[in-house]
C-alpha cells in the first residue's frame, strides 16, 4: 500500500485531485494524509498546552470531513483511508520524521490557490522542496482543474 502526503487548506481544491492520483497506483490502494502545516511556537506556555490543542481541528469545516468520507466510499477500490492531520514543526528534520513515521511514499504539491489559514501556518512548499521525498509533478496530475471552486452545501440540524 502506498501513502501519499497532500498539503491541505481544508477546501474542495485540496480534494479534487485525489481520485486521479489514486488511479495511478491501481490496483494498489492508497492511504491519503491531508495535512495542514503549522510552525511550532517558542512560547513555553503554549508548548506545555500543545498536546491539548484542538482549536485548529475545530476550524476544519464539517463539509470537508463529509467530502473526505464520500471520497473514501465512492473510490473504495482506490483509497484505503483518508487521514486529516495537522503537522507542528518548521524544520526539515522534523518534517522528515513525520514523513518516515507515516511511511509516506510521495508528496502531492499544494494546489495553486493554497491559503495559510492561521497566524502560524507555513507554506508547505518550503519543506517539501528540501525533504528528499518523491514529489509528484504537475504532468502526473494533468487534466485536474485546480481553480474550480464548488459551492459547499450547507449543513442543517435535523430535529
Amino acid at each position: 500500500m502506498k501513502t501519499l502526503f497532500i498539503p491541505t487548506d481544508f477546501t474542495y481544491q485540496s480534494l479534487q485531485s485525489i481520485p486521479t492520483i489514486a488511479q495511478q497506483y491501481y490496483p494498489q490502494k492508497v492511504d491519503i494524509r491531508l495535512v495542514h502545516m503549522l510552525k511550532i511556537t517558542d512560547n513555553i506556555g503554549e508548548l506545555l498546552m500543545l498536546s491539548r490543542r484542538s482549536t485548529e481541528y475545530r476550524q476544519i469545516p464539517d463539509n470537508f470531513y463529509i467530502r473526505c468520507r464520500d471520497l473514501e466510499k465512492d473510490f473504495s477500490h482506490l483509497i484505503n483511508r483518508i487521514h486529516i492531520d495537522i503537522f507542528y514543526g518548521s524544520t526539515v528534520a522534523v518534517f522528515n520524521n513525520y514523513l518516515d513515521a507515516h511511511n509516506v511514499d510521495a508528496i502531492v504539491p499544494p494546489h495553486d490557490n493554497y491559503q495559510l489559514l492561521f497566524k502560524n501556518s507555513i507554506d508547505p512548499e518550503v519543506l517539501i522542496e528540501k525533504c528528499g521525498k518523491r514529489v509528484l509533478d504537475n504532468t502526473e496530475t494533468d487534466g485536474i482543474i485546480v481553480n474550480l471552486i464548488a459551492k459547499e452545501p450547507e449543513l442543517t440540524e435535523q430535529e
